[in-house]
């Protein structure tokens, strides 16, 4: 009755490790891919004129990430968007190891399926070279965000970076690991609504 209680990490040490390893046929456990980081960050045009904003996403981004979060800076001045090199765009914050696998159990398990019409992640999310990034429209559909502290309804983008250098091994990976991708039919097609 033990292995119900296992979070994410110990599953992937205990039993996903072996998996992949008679699955890839590799003798190496260290040629099995890995999750080597998770990017969560958000995007925030507004940020240059208004610094409460800052505030306000990095409070919520440390929140669900259990860690805080950094400022991104724009790393060339572009006129067209009346943005100067150094000013503030966005907020990031890079999980690694147990925080990282934290959240991504909470992502795969709780968060995903509280998207309304959810049915599951698409393929075309992959890079070509074994990362994964997906967009989530809304930070209210992680439990721990207080309403009333909303004072925008915001997006993000989480960038799952494995070892995988190929899309096939990462969606293998990512699979083991519970992410809930939409089913594939037998044409090779992927089922409504991806």
């Amino acid at each position: 009755m033990q292995r119900k209680n296992m979070n994410l990490l110990e599953k992937y040490h205990q039993e996903i490790i072996p998996q992949l390893q008679k699955e890839m046929g590799v003798s190496s456990v260290m040629a099995v891919p890995r999750v080597v980081k998770v990017v969560i960050n958000v995007g925030l045009k507004e940020a240059k004129d208004d610094k409460k904003v800052l505030e306000t996403v990095g409070a919520w981004l440390a929140v669900i990430s259990g860690q805080k979060a950094k400022i991104c800076r724009a790393k060339k001045s572009i006129a067209g968007f009346k943005l100067g090199k150094g000013q503030p765009i966005g907020m990031a914050v890079t999980l690694r190891g147990k925080r990282a696998f934290a959240f991504l159990e909470k992502l795969f398990s709780i968060v995903l399926p509280r998207v309304r019409d959810f049915s599951g992640l698409s393929l075309s999310g992959f890079d070509g070279q074994g990362n994964y990034s997906l967009g989530i429209s809304e930070q209210t559909v992680f439990s721990e965000i207080d309403f009333s502290k909303i004072d925008k309804v915001r997006g993000l983008q989480v960038t799952i970076v494995s070892s995988a250098k190929d899309d096939q091994k990462a969606k293998l990976l990512l699979t083991k690991l519970g992410m809930p991708f939409v089913k594939e039919l037998k044409d090779g097609q992927q089922s409504k609504n991806n």
